[in-house]
């Protein structure tokens, strides 16, 4: 999993880089604002669910969330 994420990490980079120099550098700057456009798509919907699958697998959501016992406990330790 590791390394499917470094290799759509460089695809976004790279995506991201080609679609800035089409739209500074060339006559036509709509195919780079589309392929920024894709670069952003592709890295919210196929990276970070990976990414976030691949960083929270194995963990007790648990202990990320703030309810009520929790409050009474720090406030218990700031009296």
């Amino acid at each position: 999993m590791k390394y499917v994420l470094r290799i759509c990490f460089a695809i976004m980079l790279v995506g991201f880089g080609y679609g800035y120099f089409e739209k500074s550098f060339n006559d036509n700057p709509e195919i780079g604002e589309r392929v920024i456009g894709l670069s952003v798509l592709f890295s919210v919907f196929i990276f970070m669910p990976l990414f976030l699958y691949h960083r929270w697998k194995g963990k007790d959501i648990k202990d990320y969330v703030l309810d009520k016992d929790k409050l009474d406990e720090m406030r218990n330790k700031n009296m």
